[in-house]
């Protein structure tokens, strides 16, 4: 992960996420911006549909996530279609302001924390 991404993980403004390649199989991190859910689930979207970590979800939905200085949560990534795909790309926007131009263009999912 780049320097800023881990910046603003480490303040909480971003999540850090783990995937596995899809081909490698080795561990990818990626900063997100996303959207608290009250069951504790993670609202992301992608900008495009061939973003890295997305197509890493697809292939396998197991993954890890990291909110600032928390340890890391298991999660399952479960995609999201019309019209739940479109309200986290608002929420987002609305969240981190119009820079968010991209959102929409690739797939969206909501991390769900599993139980070890």
């Amino acid at each position: 992960m780049d320097e800023l991404g881990d910046q603003l993980a480490g303040w909480g403004k971003v999540i850090r996420l783990e995937t596995r390649g899809r081909t490698s199989g080795r561990p990818f991190e990626v900063a997100l911006g996303y959207v608290d859910e009250p069951d504790g689930a993670v609202l992301v979207a992608a900008g495009s549909a061939d973003a890295a970590w997305a197509r890493n979800l697809d292939a396998d939905p197991r993954c890890r996530m990291r909110l600032g200085d928390d340890v890391w949560t298991d999660a399952v990534a479960d995609p999201l279609e019309d019209p739940d795909a479109a309200r986290v790309v608002r929420e987002l926007i609305l969240k981190y302001g119009t820079p968010a131009e991209r959102l929409g263009r690739g797939p969206a999912y909501r991390l769900r924390p599993v139980d070890r």
